[in-house]
């Protein structure tokens, strides 16, 4: 039986090498991003990047029945040449514990001050320097857009810390994680919420989802955690919820465009605490996206169903 031939975007990172139970039935095959491809090139499955390749559609028109997504996000990875009959997956929840870490620790350093509470020099009144007023997480209302996979490892480590979990869901369906409160409007979502996640993909219908309305039906001094994608939200609306007081502190791993040209104003404004779309670092972490591939590569040689398929109509 000939080998399946996998044609790769990837160049020769050696996390995507085949692993010994894959070696003799795959094929691995470089395909280059740009130029010219050979016009013998064939294959069955391609393994690419989320975002367009200038050699993409040629290579889809040789013989591609499956292609894998190496990330979360497909919106920057044009769907229109996929195919009738090809598969899309992607390495969806592959960074899922990384990124709900991160907003644990950016809820807790809204809560607990840091590191503004942190001393450099010793204060006039050292125990007025004790008295700050903290706040915590234990009964605060946390609203998640989006209970996929980052939701749902959010949700679990937030109910950790005594939190009321509500979420917003696009399907009428059971929330995977018990605990969690499901709804199915944002305004119902956003009311009474202290702490606002982003977790939801970007699509048609939720581009600039966090407009002046959304913003309009938050409550005073709110904080914002943006770990999806920066076009979620209207940034001029952002800008003014800062400036207001409705949104008491943004903290954005995602903004649009990455990366912000210089002299942008989310860089200096007060009320903003700005990180380059690391949340989802960790040991490992790129290991684990090319594991996820390698086990639907098993899955495919053996002739089995997929895991973590995109559906091309609603865009994740």
């Amino acid at each position: 039986m000939a080998a399946v031939r996998v044609l790769s975007h990837l160049g020769s990172s050696g996390v995507f090498a085949l692993p010994p139970d894959l070696a003799g039935e795959v094929e691995l095959v470089p395909v280059p991003t740009r130029g010219d491809l050979d016009p013998a090139l064939r294959g069955e499955v391609l393994v690419t990047l989320p975002w367009e390749v200038e050699t993409l559609a040629e290579t889809l028109r040789r013989g591609v029945r499956w292609v894998h997504v190496t990330g979360t996000g497909v919106d920057a990875f044009p769907l229109q040449l996929i195919g009738e009959g090809v598969v899309l997956t992607n390495s969806r929840g592959a960074s899922a514990v990384p990124i709900s870490e991160w907003v644990l620790a950016t809820m807790l350093a809204f809560e607990k001050r840091l590191p503004e509470s942190w001393e450099t020099r010793s204060p006039e009144d050292w125990r007025r320097g004790q008295l700050r007023d903290l706040g915590t997480l234990a009964g605060k209302r946390l609203a998640l857009v989006g209970l996929g996979d980052i939701g749902s490892a959010t949700a679990t480590r937030a109910l950790a810390f005594d939190m009321q979990v509500r979420a917003l869901r696009r399907r009428d369906r059971p929330s995977p994680v018990p605990e969690v409160e499901t709804v199915r409007s944002l305004a119902a979502l956003l009311d009474g919420a202290d702490h606002v996640v982003l977790a939801a993909p970007l699509t048609p219908e939720t581009r600039g989802l966090i407009g002046r309305d959304a913003f309009g039906a938050m409550k005073p001094g709110v904080h914002l955690v943006n770990v999806a994608r920066g076009a979620l939200v209207d940034q001029d609306a952002l800008r003014a919820a800062l400036d207001d007081g409705t949104v008491s502190m943004a903290s954005l791993d995602a903004v649009d465009p990455e990366p912000l040209p210089e002299g942008h104003w989310l860089y200096t404004h007060s009320k903003v605490r700005l990180s380059p779309h690391l949340s989802w670092s960790a040991p490992g972490a790129l290991e684990l996206l090319a594991q996820m591939f390698i086990e639907n590569l098993r899955r495919f040689v053996a002739g089995e169903p997929l895991q973590h398929v995109v559906d091309l109509d609603a865009g994740y």
